[in-house]
């Protein structure tokens, strides 16, 4: 492969030992491919480039001697624009965080610096990162590389678009109802939302949603997901979360698991090319030696949006009052008077309720090892617009297209998304599959033997 950009970040970062390519080299050729992409994508909104020629230099020094921070010294990468980058501008996509520029980086992000990854710049999100597109009144639209006429989802869509565009081959993500699985499977790549505390974080903006956000990587290899996830994964006192957790470690063989496959969630439609995808996946798991049988979720979407919604609502109305103003979007203006009128015992019961969620799904884990879903409900659907209207003939609301993923959130389950068989007209398609808390390790695995089954990471968009 003649292009440096089109590297994952570890053949990189094998370059690099070789002393066939430096991370200047490397750093170049991600820029090229920004200047000549991202305007038709707009997946980075602010770029760092005098801060990632320094740290690029700095890392060719580090391996012409043989001293990397890391293995994956002088990896670029790009952070979304809700997790804080000491001295670049984190907007969030509102205006009223237009002028917001941190003192600190998030700690993921200063540990990836700390590793010697170099930092490219910030990528799109939706106001807010509370829905399931990429736009917002201060950036715009961010295009799906793929077919820059649709989304590529949210609210990590700018991340997953630079990734799957050759736009630097590593991203960090948040996922706080599917915003990392959801859009990696509308841009063929792999995402990752950890177990709360698995990836520690502080130095952050506001938890708007609780523990049910968390940060994530969003990478075209397994190899790659596995790289990023040792250096994110090691506890820190200052997350009470990450107390608990051993070493970050990956099995290197995997036993049969105990697969449940969901192929839909109650009367909500699929898109039949997503369905089909998903069947297909189920299947191939089969002939892996897994143990896959076809039922229905252990939980209603009823239960789901009734702990899942205040939360959202209280959060964002807390936000309001503590920065001052009101959201852009009329369905985020609508979402913080609900939260206004929220009580705090409405707040406590969402709460409650979501402890008796953790416990609920812990005794389905006894006889499951996981749940097989697919990721999204839809196929991506126009840039500009919120979600699709309709799925498989049935009108639907905002959130049709995103029903499967926040019931992992909600029971502080990790999940991980992986690139299933295309659509008709060629338009990736993802699956999620989600374990019991602490089965990153697991999941990880999973997606390295998916990849050595079912090869995806040679196919790119047609996008020169």
């Amino acid at each position: 492969m003649s292009d440096p950009a089109l590297l994952s970040a570890t053949a990189l970062a094998g370059r690099f030992a070789r002393g066939a390519l430096s991370p200047i080299e490397a750093l170049e050729a991600v820029l090229a491919r920004i200047a000549r992409l991202n305007p038709r994508l707009n997946a980075i909104i602010a770029l760092d480039e005098v801060g990632a020629r320094a740290a690029a230099e700095a890392s060719a020094a580090r391996w012409r001697v043989g001293l990397p921070l890391s293995p994956l010294d002088g990896v670029p990468f790009t952070v979304k624009d809700n997790i804080a980058v000491a001295g670049l501008p984190c907007v969030w996509g509102s205006p009223i965080f237009r002028d917001f520029v941190p003192e600190r980086d998030e700690l993921p992000v200063a540990r990836l610096r700390a590793a010697g990854l170099v930092l490219l710049g910030k990528t799109n999100v939706p106001e807010f990162t509370l829905q399931g597109y990429t736009d917002n009144p201060v950036f715009g639209p961010t295009r799906n590389p793929w077919d820059p006429a649709l989304t590529p989802g949210g609210s990590s869509g700018g991340a997953v678009a630079a990734v799957a565009a050759g736009l630097g081959p590593l991203a960090l993500g948040t996922d706080g109802g599917g915003s990392i699985r959801r859009p990696a499977s509308h841009a063929g790549l792999l995402g990752l939302k950890p177990t709360p505390g698995r990836v520690p974080r502080c130095d952050g903006l506001p938890a708007i949603l609780l523990d049910l956000e968390q940060i994530g990587p969003i990478t075209r290899t397994s190899a790659d997901l596995i790289a990023v996830m040792a250096l994110l994964a090691p506890p820190d006192p200052r997350d009470p979360l990450s107390a608990g957790f051993s070493p970050f470690a990956v099995p290197g063989a995997v036993r049969p698991q105990r697969i449940l496959f969901v192929p839909r969630f109650g009367a909500n439609p699929v898109d039949p090319d997503c369905a089909a995808s998903a069947a297909a996946v189920a299947a191939r798991l089969a002939t892996l030696g897994h143990q896959v049988e076809e039922g229905e979720a252990p939980f209603t979407m009823e239960l789901l949006a009734g702990l899942f919604t205040p939360v959202g609502q209280a959060g964002l109305a807390w936000l309001m009052a503590e920065r001052g103003g009101e959201p852009s979007a009329p369905m985020l203006r609508e979402m913080a008077a609900a939260g206004r009128a929220l009580s705090g015992a409405d707040l406590f019961a969402a709460v409650q309720g979501i402890a008796a969620f953790h416990r609920r799904m812990a005794g389905f884990f006894a006889a499951h090892d996981l749940i097989l879903t697919p990721a999204a409900a839809a196929l991506p659907w126009p840039a500009e617009q919120v979600a699709p209207p309709i799925i498989a003939g049935q009108p639907v609301g905002p959130r049709g297209h995103a029903v499967f993923t926040n019931f992992a959130n909600l029971a502080g389950l990790p999940g991980i998304a992986l690139p299933g068989p295309p659509s008709a007209t060629g338009l990736p398609i993802g699956v999620q599959l989600v374990g019991p808390p602490g089965a990153d390790g697991l999941l990880c695995a999973l997606a390295r033997d998916w990849e050595a089954a079912v090869p995806w990471a040679e196919r790119w968009p047609a996008l020169d």
